[in-house]
């Protein structure tokens, strides 16, 4: 097993990483000595629609968290009712659970077990090293060695996201509509998949600076020294309200949580204020949450699609443990848009993103981050 860079959060995971390498259960013979139907179905190659098994196991923000664990579970349901598929699904509460869920998905005999999290990182790479005839892959993290050492498992899959490009659209835009000349943002826990968001956020403001010779603040992070505001976990709503209302106070009025649940709080300050406004992560928060009429923009990554789209591999037979990075280019991240706020954007704001996006995707502008996949 790896040790983490990220020792603290993962912790509980790790100590019960074993959990997760109990061996698929082998199917019954029949007299003959040929396998059964059910023993086809627990193999990791593609054996149709209707006798594939796809599984997905949540971290602690459940399935509802209207955030990245609803996304999964959105394309988990997609494939169900596009490709036939049968899907089993595990929730779970606290961090004790990855590893026995992971388990419990190995001894369902799933053909495709999918981790939501880095915190599943550890269970999912134990189960797929033990269990090399079945499938798996990771949402948001990749894998190493006990080095640290980035490594390929030929039967796990990450689906990770270059949400920096994405994010830099979504802090230009927040510059160019804030009325105080300050923004910020902040995140759940300090890791790669999170601190991404802000790279990219507070570059866009730099850039949207640099191209209006304005001094937008961008308050909650430096990414230079990769320090910065963080509520701790991906929980505590309360957490990320206390932090939104000191931002407010300091006058920000355009405020990124990357943290999960945690920004509904985030997303609850700001609606008590007069004229903030929110920039949402992962999903499109104007449809996933209730706070749809203060939400600017999200920066999304498309994790169903994701889902889908490797469960489809699987189905085909096509799986292979090559990660998917999800751009800008192939559409795996993107801006949502204004919604609400689409009047009062400037068009010239709107014409500069569009000739951003366009430049980040011809390879003219590179967003740069330490937290890249």
């Amino acid at each position: 097993m790896k040790k983490s860079i990220y020792a603290t959060a993962l912790a509980a995971a790790a100590a019960l990483s074993l959990a997760a390498c109990g061996a698929a259960p082998e199917g019954d013979e029949d007299e003959g000595g040929q396998g059964t139907p059910a023993d086809e179905a627990t193999t990791g190659a593609a054996g149709g629609g209707e006798d594939f098994l796809a599984c997905l196991v949540s971290d602690q923000g459940g399935w509802d968290d209207q955030s990245f664990n609803q996304s999964a579970y959105e394309g988990l349901m997609r494939a169900k009712d596009e490709l036939g598929i049968q899907e089993s699904d595990a929730e779970s509460q606290s961090d004790s659970d990855y590893g026995p869920n992971v388990d419990a998905m190995v001894q369902e005999g799933c053909n495709l077990t999918i981790g939501v999290g880095f915190l599943l990182e550890d269970p999912i790479q134990s189960a797929a090293e033990a269990n090399p005839d079945l499938n798996f892959a990771l949402v948001d993290a990749t894998f190493s060695d006990a080095e640290n050492n980035p490594v390929e498992i030929d039967n796990a899959k990450p689906l990770v996201f270059n949400t920096a490009e994405a994010a830099y659209l979504g802090g230009y835009a927040a510059a160019g509509m804030s009325k105080t000349g300050k923004v910020a943002t902040f995140g759940g826990i300090q890791i790669p998949s999170v601190s991404i968001f802000m790279d990219g956020f507070v570059d866009g403001v730099a850039k949207y600076n640099e191209d209006n010779g304005t001094d937008v603040q961008a308050l909650g992070w430096d990414k230079e020294g990769q320090t910065g505001s963080f509520s701790g976990d991906f929980e505590n709503q309360a957490a990320g309200q206390t932090l939104t209302e000191q931002f407010i106070a300091q006058g920000a009025d355009v405020i990124m949580p990357v943290a999960g649940p945690v920004g509904l709080g985030a997303a609850a300050a700001a609606e008590q204020a007069d004229g903030v406004m929110i920039v949402g992560v992962d999903s499109d928060w104007y449809e996933s949450t209730d706070y749809g009429p203060i939400v600017l923009t999200s920066v999304v990554k498309e994790i169903g699609q994701a889902v889908y789209d490797t469960i489809e591999e699987g189905t085909a037979g096509d799986f292979t443990g090559e990660p998917y990075i999800g751009t800008l280019e192939n559409e795996g991240v993107s801006l949502a848009p204004f919604h609400d706020f689409d009047a009062e954007v400037p068009q010239e704001l709107k014409d500069a993103l569009t000739d951003l996006q366009e430049q980040i995707v011809n390879g003219d502008i590179t967003v740069e981050s330490p937290n890249a996949p």
